[in-house]
């Protein structure tokens, strides 16, 4: 009788809409993101999320696209504990004459073949979360030309000049084959109410982006980290509705690649990371958010800059050294469902300006920006076809007082020789640093599924020919470096990639990338094209 009843309670739970978490960029999240445009649903975050915050509940089944589909069914177990199964989902790409392919967690996708197998459970009850989804990932990882290493390593590195020593951004990731295995979005985590804390894997989406994000992005492979803070949370005084509020605190365990050097001392650091934002309920739509990070080498002395997150200082007049790297950004997002349309924008910072009046005199000191705008738009509205235009412009290029100072790029500092990195990889945008990158793409949401049609121009590294001119003098009929207007190294790609429910809970996807790479070296006048061939299959229990 009472396995009767459970089956039952089964049965009736599928049947409901309850609050589901999705992966980060996930087909899933992406689709009930796209919903949010014309208010169907709304986001359960502000400014920081993770598989675990993105917990989503359509509110209006009338734009339910795909209505009928499994995107996730959450079961019960009891009245107060339910689990849900995630994929198994598998991935597959194929690049043709060199690595292409971005916020993937710890998959790296070289020349050859590169795959990314993922999968699990969550169980929820009580306030307690677990959530077991590790990803197995496999490159083939074939030879193709390298630039000469700017740091005493076999594989070399994109970036690395004086007076940093380098960064942990191999060009390659050995010279075989490989598999990896990554926790991936792991924890386990106690909630009550909007208050939350856990330990896990989980990546850290901040800010407003949707390609690109300045501070933190799933791009890297995942590290260990505790969190704590404040969901959602809405904020009434007096009976006034003041709008909604949301922080988060985490402090994390980064690792160097195998490739980077023989030095086992300096094998770890320290992230730490504060993200707040706050959305006015005198301005619905807005969201309006604030991050920052601490790096410092992994040890006790250096716990110190946990709590130094929440001390603000508007310059470094006193020049007092520190043994840790920080940056911050700002950032908004205005959401408009009424008018089917998103405009964002963020800027960060890497460095304090010198001086008291360091923001009168030139306030654009290491600043890099990303903006963009989405829009929804109607093509078949009786037969539920919808489609949505997204824009996206980042510039993270090294700001021109520089050019009386020293080569300098966003995300690489002295005092942390492997950079911005976690295991080899960006942990803020894909494109890594001291370039910009220009997409723009047309979605098309259909009830068997959707079509993106989009093009993406890179420049990955500008700051690698900029250093260049820093000290040259210019004459009357040229500059030393006049060549490296030549050399700028660029990306141009156009791509098509499709998703197609093959039934209710069976998913299928496939796409086709060209890219043209301009001096992929640095060598003027050279030029690369490569294909990108991408398939998977996703299945829903």
């Amino acid at each position: 009788m009472i396995i009767k009843r459970l089956f039952l309670i089964i049965g009736i739970i599928g049947m409901f809409s309850l609050s589901a978490q999705e992966a980060l960029l996930s087909t899933t999240e992406n689709y009930y993101d796209f919903l949010a445009l014309d208010g169907f649903t709304e986001r359960p975050y502000l400014n920081y999320r993770t598989l675990s915050d993105s917990k989503w509940t359509i509110g209006d089944e009338s734009g339910n696209i795909w209505a009928g589909n499994n995107l996730g069914t959450i079961r019960l177990i009891t009245d107060k504990v339910y689990f849900r199964i995630y994929g198994p989902e598998l991935f597959n790409s194929f690049n043709t004459a060199a690595p292409y392919g971005q916020n993937d967690g710890a998959l790296w996708q070289g020349r050859g073949l590169n795959s990314s197998l993922t999968g699990g459970a969550r169980l929820e009850g009580w306030g307690f979360e677990l959530t077991v989804k590790p990803q197995i990932v496999f490159s083939q990882n074939m030879a193709f030309d390298l630039m000469p290493s700017a740091y005493d390593s076999t594989y070399g590195y994109i970036w690395g000049y004086a007076p940093n020593i380098g960064v942990d951004s191999p060009q390659r990731f050995g010279n075989a084959p490989f598999f990896d295995f990554s926790w991936g979005d792991s924890e386990i985590r106690y909630s009550w109410k909007t208050f939350t804390v856990g330990f896990g894997t989980q990546s850290p989406w901040t800010g407003p982006g949707h390609k690109n994000s300045l501070i933190h992005s799933n791009n890297a492979s995942p590290y260990p980290k505790l969190d704590i803070g404040a969901r959602r949370t809405p904020v009434t005084i007096m009976g006034w509705y003041a709008g909604d509020v949301e922080a988060r605190l985490w402090a994390g365990y980064l690792s160097e690649s195998k490739y980077f050097d023989t030095d086992k001392t300096n094998n770890h650091n320290l992230i730490s990371g504060l993200s707040v934002a706050y959305a006015p309920g005198f301005l619905p739509g807005l969201t309006l958010g604030a991050n920052r990070t601490f790096l410092a080498k992994w040890n006790t002395d250096n716990f110190i800059y946990i709590p130094e997150l929440f001390l603000v200082s508007l310059s470094n007049s006193k020049q007092v050294q520190k043994q840790e790297d920080q940056r911050a950004s700002f950032g908004f997002s205005y959401l408009l469902p009424q008018a089917g349309s998103e405009f964002y924008g963020e800027i960060g910072i890497d460095d304090y300006v010198a001086g008291k009046n360091g923001y009168i005199r030139y306030p654009f000191h290491t600043m890099v920006y990303s903006g963009g705008l989405r829009k929804s738009f109607a093509i078949l509205g009786e037969k539920h076809i919808r489609g949505e235009m997204s824009l996206e412009w980042t510039t993270l290029e090294l700001s021109q007082d520089f050019q009386f100072q020293w080569p300098s790029t966003f995300y690489g500092h002295h005092q942390i020789t492997q950079g911005y990195t976690n295991e080899g990889q960006w942990l803020g945008p894909g494109i890594g640093t001291g370039g910009n990158s220009q997409y723009l793409g047309f979605k098309v949401f259909y009830p068997s599924g959707d079509t993106n049609v989009f093009l993406y121009r890179i420049n990955p590294d500008n700051d690698f020919l900029y250093k260049n001119s820093i000290g040259t003098l210019s004459t009357a009929t040229q500059t030393e470096t006049s060549d490296d207007f030549y050399r700028f190294k660029a990306y141009w790609s156009m791509g098509v990639e499709s998703l197609y429910h093959l039934n209710k809970n069976a998913n299928l996807n496939a796409g086709f990338v060209y890219t043209l790479i301009l001096n992929p070296e640095y060598v003027q006048w050279t030029e690369m094209k490569s294909f990108q061939f991408i398939a998977g299959a996703q299945f829903n229990f």
